[in-house]
């Protein structure tokens, strides 16, 4: 599997404009409780994970336990794909 992390830091960038004068994109950074993404962004980076790894979310699993940082993120798809 490839390095979710980067790949998910490396949309994050992309897609959403993040700019490094921000700070640094870490592991722990906070994403959605700092407003780096936002509802519309979160339902974005839901379908590149769910595409890019073939998993589904449920509704409740679309929250900040699951999306708040690049860790969380990583772990979450994880227990996905490895529940398959």
């Amino acid at each position: 599997m490839t390095n979710i992390k980067e790949d998910v830091k490396a949309y994050i960038i992309e897609e959403f404009a993040y700019e490094a004068d921000v700070g640094p994109l870490t592991d722990s950074t906070p994403l959605l409780s700092s407003g780096i993404i936002d509802s519309i962004s979160a339902l974005q980076l839901v379908e590149f994970l769910e595409n890019k790894y073939s998993f589904s979310f449920q509704a409740h699993e679309v929250d900040q336990d699951n999306l708040d940082n690049l860790a969380l993120i990583e772990a979450f798809v994880m227990s996905k794909v490895s529940a398959k």
